[in-house]
């Protein structure tokens, strides 16, 4: 795509344009880049070897942890999706590209969305996983996120005529609610959110209601805080202490414990300088108790993760979690830099633009050794989807909540103007998608299947009894 043509892209989030015009110029971009060209999955000629991006993704990772990283993602292809944003973001860049970027999720997959509670103790439905923010084409994200239900589809045994029907609701969901957010002013944009309870009363299935409803009621009785003080702690004479649980919670050797106590205080300290004013006087009245390595997720696992304890005075407990904050998959991928040269800033930032409500302690931090992180609450009141008891409606009806969301998320960033006039009105963009995703998820399975053979022959780290 020509640099005159990236320039004009920039003009059409003129404040000064109507929408109407601002739609039609949305609608213009198609000659260049016609939605159904977005069906397209072909391999690029050079495309690199996956396990290529795998084992480069490995360098500055915790290497004791490298087998329980592959040992999570061989459990599936979905799995395996889950921890190879890398690869994707490869295969994306030789995609077609509509020229309209906006700040992405950047690893948009269908569990990293959920419920939690706002700092005004709220339940909302949202993107809960920002490591990969990054600002690029709006669509990437939205492949992404078509495709992880067409694979999970395929993980939970569905049709492929029913995968096909998550991936293509998805994108109609997308398509729709971004309609709606066109027709709204930026502030208007800025205020939504999407109601967890009220989304879950707009399904039809009683029982997965219940089941739903039982799990915000439960989710919203307690102090988050509380609860896993009296889970994960133990007492050690006045100082309370994480529990270990190896190797997925465990403290540094003793050898190592004060030095890296130390350098926690250090970097907790620059970690209240990122925060409001507000926010510092709050934390001014706690003090860090104690810090213990955390192994997260898929794709996080080997990254410096952790959690640690703070207390107040009088015995009130908060857990913060840090993530290691790494350069996103997609900057590799996009001409444009980042403006950001913490990384953890570059997260917080980009999961302020694009979350209705952010964690009231989201900030960031650095260590002794250059590294990056940024910090949040461990958990708070969050509900995860259960992919395991949804039937073939229930997984429609999560699809359009994702989608929903998505295009909440990218409303924030972009001009849902232009992005639906691209769009248009009828189906034929949402039929392209669901083609994608069918045609990368096969990609997905080889791919999978190449990992699984990397493994046997020792290219990847495995732990010897798997």
């Amino acid at each position: 795509m020509s640099d005159e043509f990236n320039a004009s892209i920039e003009n059409l989030f003129d404040p000064a344009l109507s929408k109407a015009t601002r739609f039609a110029k949305g609608t213009e971009i198609r000659k260049t880049t016609p939605r159904s060209a977005h069906q397209q999955w072909n391999i690029p000629e050079k495309r690199r070897d996956p396990i290529e991006i795998l084992i480069e993704t490995n360098i500055g990772r915790i290497e004791t942890l490298l087998p329980i990283r592959y040992q999570r993602m061989m459990e599936s292809p979905f799995a395996f999706f889950r921890g190879a944003a890398a690869i994707m973001a490869e295969d994306l860049a030789h995609t077609p590209n509509s020229g309209i970027h906006l700040q992405l999720c950047g690893d948009c997959h269908l569990m990293n969305f959920g419920g939690f509670a706002t700092p005004e103790r709220k339940l909302v439905f949202d993107i809960n996983d920002f490591d990969e923010t990054y600002p690029g084409p709006w669509e990437w994200d939205l492949k992404r996120l078509s495709t992880s239900f067409a694979i999970a589809g395929k993980w939970r045994n569905f049709s492929d005529k029913h995968c096909k029907e998550f991936a293509w609701h998805t994108a109609d969901s997308y398509k729709r609610h971004m309609l709606d957010y066109s027709h709204l002013s930026a502030l208007q944009i800025w205020y939504a959110d999407i109601d967890l309870s009220e989304l879950i009363e707009m399904g039809e299935d009683e029982e997965i209601k219940k089941f739903h409803l039982k799990r915000i009621k439960k989710a919203s009785e307690y102090t988050a805080h509380e609860k896993e003080f009296a889970k994960m702690t133990y007492q050690q004479g006045p100082r309370a202490r994480i529990k270990d649980e190896p190797p997925l919670i465990y403290h540094p050797t003793i050898r190592e414990e004060e030095e890296v106590l130390k350098a926690a205080e250090k970097a907790h300290i620059l970690y209240i300088e990122s925060l409001s004013d507000d926010k510092k006087i709050l934390l001014s009245r706690y003090k860090l108790h104690d810090i213990a390595i955390k192994v997260v997720g898929v794709g996080s696992v080997g990254t410096m993760c952790g959690i640690t304890l703070l207390m107040s005075a009088t015995g009130e407990p908060i857990f913060l979690q840090f993530k290691e904050a790494r350069k996103s998959v997609l900057e590799a991928n996009l001409k444009n830099k980042s403006k950001y040269t913490h990384q953890g800033e570059r997260i917080v930032i980009g999961q302020k633009l694009m979350q209705s409500a952010s964690d009231m302690f989201l900030g960031w931090t650095s260590d002794d050794q250059n590294r990056f992180f940024y910090i949040r609450q461990l958990r708070d009141a969050k509900v995860k989807p259960v992919l395991e008891i949804m039937k073939s409606d229930n997984m429609i009806d999560y699809a359009k909540s994702c989608g929903w969301a998505l295009a909440r998320a990218h409303a924030r960033s972009g001009d849902p103007s232009v992005v639906s006039g691209y769009i248009g009105k009828g189906n034929e963009f949402a039929d392209a998608i669901a083609k994608f995703s069918m045609a990368y998820a096969a990609q997905n399975e080889i791919d999978y299947t190449k990992m699984l053979e990397a493994i046997k022959e020792g290219r990847l780290p495995i732990a010897p009894d798997v």
